[in-house]
This record gives structure tokens, C-alpha cells and sequence, in this order.
């Protein structure tokens, strides 16, 4: 008997996976950061990679109503953009090697482009 493959979700989706990796990369970097830092960079980087993955969460939960599937997604967008400036503030304090800067950076533009794929397209993924 063909063993069934268990279904996930929203956890399927590849950008989801990259930027729950993302985040999880940038809470580790971010260890390294001057302990002055805490309250202030690390937190908000921290804060806003972490909300990408927790806005597709609640957008696949939503698909049902297509407007609020699409403004979740929108938001998750927009968290993308603002962790983008966080890194350009790491990489700018000299907190971050370029090296990690641009990886994250390729990162953010892939899961920008799926995220607005996914908007464009939006009725593939809304259930009825």
C-alpha cells in the first residue's frame, strides 16, 4: 500500500519554508550583535523576519475570504521590506559580513517574488 504524504498546508508552500529558514538564520546571526543592540536592532529584525512566515500562516487560514488572503499577503510583503532595511542598518554598523548581507538580501527577493506571484494569482490558492 502507497503511503499517503501527511498534508501541510501552508507549510508546503516554499515560501513559507525559505522564510521561516530566513528567520531562523537571522536569529542566529543576530546572537552576534553588540548587546547594545538588543532592545533596539535585533528586536525589530527579529520581530519582522518572524512576521513573514507567521502572515502566510494566517493568509492560508483566511484563503477562504480572497481579500483577506491577498492583504495578508501584502502585509507578509511588506515585514520582507522592512526586514530588508534592518539588514542594510546590519550591514551598514559593520554588525553583518557583506557576504551574509547579500545572501539574506537574495533571499528576501525570491520570497518577494513569490509573494507577489501568489497575489497575482491569488484564485489558485483561495478555497471556495
Amino acid at each position: 500500500m502507497e503511503e499517503r504524504k501527511k498534508y501541510g498546508g501552508y507549510k508546503d508552500l516554499k515560501v513559507f519554508q525559505l522564510s521561516y529558514r530566513l528567520a531562523m538564520e537571522i536569529f542566529k546571526a543576530t546572537k552576534k550583535f553588540p548587546r547594545e543592540e538588543r532592545h533596539s536592532l535585533v528586536n525589530q529584525i527579529r520581530r519582522s523576519s518572524r512576521s513573514i512566515p507567521a502572515n502566510l500562516a494566517e493568509s492560508w487560514k483566511k484563503r477562504k475570504y480572497p481579500k483577506m488572503f491577498v492583504a495578508k499577503l501584502i502585509d507578509a510583503a511588506g515585514e520582507a521590506g522592512e526586514s530588508e532595511v534592518w539588514l542594510d542598518f546590519s550591514l551598514d554598523c559593520g554588525y553583518l559580513p557583506k557576504d551574509k548581507y547579500d545572501y539574506f538580501v537574495d533571499g528576501y527577493d525570491e520570497i518577494n517574488r513569490m509573494l507577489f506571484g501568489m497575489i497575482e494569482k491569488s484564485d489558485k490558492f483561495v478555497s471556495s
